[in-house]
């Protein structure tokens, strides 16, 4: 199988215009998604945009990208666009745009899910969730699995509810996929779902029709920067850690 690394990337963004664009230590956040992404063990990466000023800033690092829509209501309408044109990869992987400190293991992971059983439409990752304060965050999206690790619900809600509480069962959701190119295609012509828009969560329409996703536990808690805060904290974790983009 062939796997392609598809970094959707917007411009416009209600809490932090420009967001691709911003510097972090010497270089966009991009090019630090991109970069890192390039380090796992994906056979091609690409951005997807809708911008000039993205296009302009991934062709002057040496990146590929796409020029896409500009009217996809989401990140998956985007990448079904971009399976348009690369016909040659079995397997996307979809990398968010605003994670500058993407984990290349992470991506590792979710090829590794693939290769490992070739049936599964789609695959994701979560963490163990130590913080009761986090469990309850509505903005934390919470995960529970079934004994294969097949995903059996997400929400914004405390799950499972700690009747009995056990920490053991708490896990965060984290937004990175892999699917299927023909899946993908396919789950982006889909009609939203009830649960879909009472959660305002994406993931739920592909178990609203009957799709399996695999979950995989990570190790790994990044920081995604949706605010001017979290891009300080993202300067701040390179610069006391030393890291650098190639």
């Amino acid at each position: 199988m062939k796997f392609l690394g598809v970094i959707p990337s917007r411009y416009a963004s209600t809490r932090l215009e420009g967001k691709p664009l911003k510097d972090i230590c010497g270089h966009t956040m991009v090019e630090w998604v991109y970069k890192r992404a390039l380090k796992s063990k994906l056979d091609g990466v690409v951005v997807a945009t809708d911008d000039e000023r993205i296009v302009d800033e991934v062709k002057s690092f040496g990146g590929n990208v796409i020029l896409t829509r500009k009217d996809h209501i989401n990140g998956t309408s985007r990448i079904a666009e971009v399976c348009e044109t690369y016909t040659d990869y079995d397997v996307i992987v979809n990398i968010q745009g605003d994670e500058p400190l993407i984990e290349p293991d992470m991506i590792n992971s979710i090829i590794d899910s693939f290769i490992e059983d070739s049936t599964i439409p789609m695959s994701t990752l979560k963490y163990k969730l130590t913080d009761m304060a986090e469990i309850e965050n509505p903005n934390a999206v919470k995960v529970v699995t079934d004994k294969n690790d097949f995903a059996i619900y997400f929400s914004r809600s405390v799950i499972p509810y700690p009747r009995n509480l056990n920490m053991d069962n708490y896990y965060k959701h984290v937004g990175i996929y892999g699917y299927k190119r023909d899946f993908v295609m396919e789950y982006a012509k889909m009609a939203s779902t009830p649960l879909e828009l009472s959660e305002s969560l994406e993931q739920l329409r592909v178990l609203e029709n009957g799709y399996k996703i695999k979950v995989l536990e990570t190790p790994y808690k990044i920081i995604g920067v949706d605010t001017q805060e979290e891009l300080e904290r993202v300067r701040e974790y390179i610069t006391k850690n030393g890291l650098v983009i190639d």
